[in-house]
């Protein structure tokens, strides 16, 4: 098995973003990259056609044959993975140019890491600089470092847990952490934590790289913020949140446990829903979740 990275893209959406994507991942400096598009059954005849067209040996393109949702979508990815790297790039997301370059140089020289966080630029819709509460919130709870460090036990999941400062598609996972570990299909809005959770409480390390080399494309109309007003957003966090407690404290991990049970960050992050689900349809299922889930 090489150290090529093997790039996974579970498409539905813009067909021009994911155009945009792959553009990307094709200038990387370094070729050592593979790329398989996983269409979820996104209705537009035209994304077949293009890559129809596709005469790079590296790039695959794949069409479900019925829509799975992104859990199982992700899943279908994970079961493909033949890499020892791989990473599941978001269909409107973008590799700077020594992504891959960087990548696989890092996790040479942290050869027992698991996980690697890679520098993280967020921009909207048009391609700009963007920066929401959400991420400044992010970059608040993200631990301070000049240069590359590793984190890993303990205090890696209270850190995450007191609020994920992960950007979940510019993560670069060592595949042997993934083979036992399927997605959890009945959390699909926090599948990422709970997965990243199970890797550090069996002992993964997460190296985290200050270095920008990803663009994070923040949306106005997420999935997060589209289930957080129906309410299935937070009866997810409240459900993960509580399993992942019990199970901290029978690992003797009390900190991270604690962590877990207040989960202040997911709950204060409840209040900024606050306006839009006074303003939705549903305005009273929408507030009765949103406020369950804020006082805990």
């Amino acid at each position: 098995m090489s150290d090529n990275l093997e790039v996974f893209v579970p498409f539905w959406g813009d067909p021009e973003l994911l155009y945009a994507t792959v553009d990307s991942v094709r200038t990387q400096t370094d070729p050592a990259w593979t790329m398989v598009i996983i269409d979820d059954c996104y209705p537009d005849p035209s994304v077949a056609r293009h890559f129809d067209q596709e005469d790079d040996p590296r790039v695959t393109y794949v069409r479900n044959e019925t829509n799975l949702g992104i859990a199982a979508n992700f899943e279908t990815c994970r079961r493909l993975a033949s890499q020892d790297l791989v990473m599941f790039l978001g269909c409107d997301d973008l590799l700077h140019p020594d992504f891959v370059a960087r990548a696989r140089n890092l996790m040479r020289t942290h050869s027992d890491a698991a996980i690697l966080q890679m520098g993280v630029r967020v921009i909207d819709e048009s391609g700009a600089t963007s920066l929401p509460l959400s991420d400044r919130i992010k970059a608040l709870l993200r631990p301070r470092s000049a240069s590359t460090r590793v984190l890993s036990g303990e205090d890696l999941a209270v850190s995450l847990l007191r609020g994920n400062w992960l950007y979940w598609p510019s993560l670069v996972f060592r595949r042997s952490w993934l083979i036992d570990r399927p997605f959890r299909e009945d959390l699909p809005i926090v599948l990422d934590l709970a997965l990243i959770m199970s890797i550090v409480r069996d002992g993964g390390s997460l190296v985290l790289d200050p270095h920008e080399s990803f663009a994070y494309r923040r949306h106005s109309e997420s999935l997060s913020s589209v289930a957080a007003l129906d309410g299935s957003r937070f009866e997810d966090d409240r459900r993960y949140f509580q399993e992942i407690s019990t199970a901290l404290a029978a690992d003797g991990w009390s900190r991270a446990a604690r962590a877990a049970r207040h989960r202040w960050t997911s709950r204060l992050h409840g209040l900024t829903f606050l306006p839009g689900a006074l303003r939705s349809a549903g305005r009273c299922r929408s507030l009765k979740h949103i406020w369950a889930h804020v006082t805990g």
